[in-house]
């Protein structure tokens, strides 16, 4: 009598016009389970590799830091980042009826460089009361046009003058409480 595998499978796989058999039993089952496994993790970390290095790149375009006007004037057409304050003693040009994707107005820097900023954009709202605006763009000759405006809210950067006393009340009334509770 002829005793026969429990699990045996017969394939006829076609591959470049070359006909194979295939027969699987429980001792190369698991041999040919293991090598394919081995390779879809191989493969599975080199995609997830490319991907956190792909994304990296990308993401490193915004990792800038803030140029002055000067220094985003010698980069003529690089993308960058200028930090600056609205000029109040020139008007912010903008017509809603006329072109409400156009704002105009002039930038100055801490360094006192001044630009005229063109943003095709609407106006943001609180323009001319944020302290500082951060702006993303490119020069073009003496006009930077910006694609995004941040504006900094200005309570964030107004020292508040009671509540600066309080912090120091409290900082100077926490060592005298630590030392007395130590025996």
């Amino acid at each position: 009598m002829q005793v026969r595998p429990v699990c045996q499978i017969t394939k006829i796989v076609p591959f470049l016009g070359i006909c194979l058999e295939v027969k699987l039993n429980w001792r190369n089952f698991a041999l040919l389970i293991a090598i394919p496994f081995m390779k879809r993790i191989q493969i599975i970390v080199l995609v997830a590799i490319a991907a956190v290095v792909a994304c990296l790149m990308i993401f490193m375009k915004d990792l800038s830091t803030y140029d002055s006007i000067a220094s985003a004037k010698s980069k003529q057409g690089k993308f960058v980042h200028l930090i600056a304050k609205l000029d109040r003693t020139r008007p912010v040009e903008y017509d809603p009826v006329k072109d409400p994707n156009f704002v105009s107005f002039y930038a100055i820097d801490s360094m006192g460089s001044e630009t005229r900023v063109i943003y095709r954009n609407a106006k943001p709202t609180e323009l001319e009361h944020s302290e500082r605006v951060v702006l993303k763009g490119k020069m073009n000759g003496d006009v930077f046009e910006c694609k995004e405006i941040l504006l900094k809210c200005p309570s964030k950067y107004k020292d508040d003058p009671k509540r600066q006393q309080k912090s120091l009340e409290e900082a100077a009334a926490q060592p005298a409480e630590a030392t007395e509770s130590k025996p």
